[in-house]
């Protein structure tokens, strides 16, 4: 079930997520700096194109990761946040598609504070 789940998922709007998160990171890895936070972006990347049956596990506070989601939010979050929430109102809307949208609102709530946050299969 799950199998089918990612390729609906990935046909009828994590296309658009994964797209985000990976041009985000084609951007962040250009410079020096922004290589770890790239490398994050990709693996966020990998995690919307197959979604479900992984949680997401949030790692203690750093300051590293909060000056990065501090940045984050300023330059690539709140963008790919309003992107996720808009396609989960969308989804919600359906009374089939509010596991999709369920989905969304997690990647809406990770778009704003990715680092820290981890993928485990659940």
């Amino acid at each position: 079930m799950k199998t089918i789940g990612n390729i609906l998922w990935f046909i009828f709007g994590g296309f658009v997520l994964w797209l985000e998160w990976f041009f985000a990171g084609i951007l962040l890895c250009i410079t020096v700096i922004g290589i770890p936070a790239g490398i994050q972006c990709f693996k966020i990347a990998g995690l919307c194109a197959l979604p479900f049956k992984k949680e997401i596990t949030h790692e203690p506070i750093k300051f590293g990761n909060t000056l990065f989601n501090i940045l984050w939010i300023a330059v690539f979050g709140w963008e790919i946040a309003l992107t996720a929430l808009f396609c989960g109102i969308l989804w919600c809307i359906t009374i089939v598609g509010i596991p999709f949208g369920k989905q969304f609102f997690k990647f809406a709530a990770m778009s704003l504070f990715p680092f820290g946050t981890k993928a485990v299969r659940g």
